[in-house]
């Protein structure tokens, strides 16, 4: 076997990427920590409540009745039949968790199938369960409570019953909502084309789907029915005497408030920790088994990326260029890893240049960019080391609000997709007003002129109607239109462009192009125009900077990395763009895949994916290799192949 091919295949199997478990992100939340602390110290005192050295929960003694805390042999006092407290606390809580979690199991499992059927099977059967569903929700919950234990008789089963009952819409609803949008999912239909009965896709297709519904909406539910139970008991529904229950022990309570209070506060305060340390760990569980928040530390990103000291120091001597990035080193930690995303990079901007950004997907295009002005979210990004200098300032060691003066204002922002970034709620003219009016002080009417000419200015037709109109009402070009009419609301020095046509046809991909490079021209901005294609590069950039596993491995002027490129990376890249002069039977492609950026080997990025690859090039990091003034490649052949 090459040695080759087997050094990426060792290397995955010994530094396997690890997911951070549910477990890890639900402790990493402070809160449902402490509430999963406190739950299961809780359980395992009901737990061995039987083998403690107790008083019996129902014995009285009238010679000591009403005994406060602390008195001897009984540590919480006594209640006035003389009923040792801290017993009565304990097997009560007994009850009032199994009742608690019964009434839920109960619950979530009638609701859950009524939902899972309603949700699959629709029309009919939805029309039916759900109306009745609706019928049982028109009660309030608590009155239909009471009024089934009226009718069944107070008991704590009967509580049981009546809690469970009033629970189900809760349940046959959330599980409803899911299945309804998981009957439609590709994969249903699959099942049902190759086979499957109903009852079998309803247990391996929906029910695995649904499941972390269910769970979620348990583990929010629970501490509400033991509530509800307790007041219950409270009134007199629930347990009966001589029978502890945390409810039925604060009813007793209540009439001694003023004469003996503790007799009352105790369990109260026993089902307050109770419900609160679960609904914590409840609000915990959704958080951790939700997707969307699975990322790292459930924390909302701050408004800049995180910075390292050494990255916030001012420059010293003169800018080059308009823009200058000098070793800039972006990671992000995640799973207890550390992904090093941007690995070096330096270059420069000059007054009305362009210069152009490619590479592979996952090369470090994006996060170098959004480094620049500080948008990669944090956490898990932080910026390790290097310096953004702008004007003689290091934007990286910049205050919040000297910063968001220079993004939307001088320093301007093009993301890929504009639906996303577009705010949904709001016309496309009141977004360019806000983006307006937040650098200038601008009437709203004297903003509205102003975003409706640079909506023509960017031609977009008919742009005072335009401009009245959502994101969704719009054409994909139109949309990106409007995010070039606001990145150029405010005369920018500098326009980031990120892949600002890859979503695009072509037709409209060339007007977009011709767009930007005619307003670049016009108000003699700086564009930094990230993208995959050779072409693009070709048609509108000065140069061109080719980046690889985060590292810049060449850069020069356009005309001469397309005719001479240095970096076996850069050939392989030109090698890969389709032609129709080409009369070859395939086209080339780049063998293999990049390294991780969360174990990078040594020497050269690109070694493992190289033809002319030797012991030299793994032995130690490659410098750029200065070809002449304006032309650097990362390649110890580098000044061979351009001789």
């Amino acid at each position: 076997m090459n040695i080759s091919n087997a050094l990426p295949l060792a290397r995955w199997f010994g530094h396997r990427h690890s997911r951070t478990s549910p477990l890890q992100l639900l402790l990493r939340n402070r809160l449902a920590a402490a509430g999963l602390i406190v739950l299961i110290a809780v359980c395992i005192l009901a737990l061995i409540t039987p083998w403690l050295p107790l008083h019996h929960p129902n014995q009285t003694a009238l010679g000591n009745r009403l005994l406060p805390p602390g008195s001897d042999g009984h540590l919480l006092g006594t209640d006035h039949l003389g009923r040792d407290i801290l017993a009565r606390i304990l097997w009560g809580t007994r009850v009032s968790l199994s009742v608690g979690i019964s009434a839920t199991l109960v619950a979530a499992t009638v609701g859950s199938i009524l939902g899972i059927l309603a949700g699959y099977f629709g029309r009919h059967v939805d029309n039916i369960l759900m109306r009745g569903i609706d019928m049982v929700m028109a009660f309030p919950y608590i009155l239909l409570a009471l009024a089934i234990v009226a009718v069944l008789g107070p008991g704590l089963l009967n509580a049981l019953y009546a809690i469970a009952i009033v629970n189900i819409p809760f349940f046959a609803r959330n599980v409803r909502g899911v299945t309804v949008t998981l009957r439609n999912r590709e994969f249903v239909d699959a099942a049902l084309l190759s086979g499957k009965g109903h009852a079998r896709i309803l247990l391996t297709e929906i029910l695995p789907n649904v499941l972390p519904v269910i769970v979620i909406t348990m583990s929010t539910t629970v501490g509400w029915m033991i509530l509800e139970t307790a007041g219950l008991s409270f009134l007199g529904l629930g347990a009966q005497p001589p029978q502890a229950d945390l409810g039925s022990m604060l009813g007793e309570g209540r009439r001694l408030i003023s004469t003996a209070p503790h007799v009352a506060t105790i369990p109260g305060l026993m089902i307050f920790l109770l419900v609160m340390s679960i609904n914590l760990l409840g609000d915990g569980v959704r958080d951790a088994l939700d997707p969307r928040l699975k990322a790292g530390a459930l924390r909302r990103p701050a408004a800049r990326t995180r910075t390292a000291p050494a990255a916030r120091q001012q420059p010293t001597g003169e800018p080059k260029g308009l823009l200058e990035v000098d070793n800039l080193r972006t990671e992000f930690h995640l799973d207890g890893q550390v992904h090093q995303a941007v690995n070096g990079p330096t270059f420069h901007i000059e007054p009305g240049e362009c210069l152009g950004i490619i590479g592979e997907s996952g090369s470090g295009k994006s996060v170098t960019a959004m480094s620049l002005l500080g948008l990669v979210a944090s956490p898990p990004g932080i910026i390790q080391n290097g310096q953004v200098n702008y004007q003689r300032q290091n934007l990286l060691g910049v205050s919040d609000p000297v910063l968001r003066g220079y993004r939307g204002g001088e320093l301007a922002y093009i993301f890929q997709d504009p639906l996303s970034t577009l705010h949904p709620l709001f016309t496309v003219g009141d977004q360019l007003v806000e983006a307006l009016r937040a650098h200038r002080p601008l009437s709203y009417r004297a903003a509205w002129q102003e975003a409706v000419r640079r909506l023509e200015e960017v031609r977009m037709p008919n742009a005072a109607r335009r401009a009245k109109s959502y994101p969704h009402q719009l054409s994909g070009g139109m949309r990106q239109r409007v995010s070039i009419a606001m990145a150029l609301a405010n005369d920018p020095q500098l326009i980031i462009a990120d892949e600002p046509t890859t979503a695009l046809d072509v037709t409209v991909q060339a007007q977009i192009l011709k767009l930007l490079n005619r307003l670049r021209e016009q108000k003699q901005a700086s564009l930094m125009f990230i993208t995959h294609d050779f072409g693009v590069v070709k048609q509108i950039c000065h140069r061109v900077a080719v980046m690889y596993a985060g590292e810049i491995v060449e850069i020069g002027p356009v005309e001469e990395i397309l005719a001479r490129p240095a970096h076996p990376y850069t050939r392989r890249l030109i090698g890969c763009v389709p032609s129709v002069d080409y009369e070859g039977g395939r086209l080339a492609e780049i063998p293999g895949l990049p390294p991780q950026v969360s174990n990078l080997p040594v020497g050269c990025k690109f070694a493992d994916r190289c033809d002319q690859v030797t012991d030299q090039c793994r032995a130690a990091p490659i410098e750029l290799d200065t070809l002449n003034e304006r032309h650097q490649a990362r390649c110890i052949f580098a000044r061979e192949v351009s001789a």
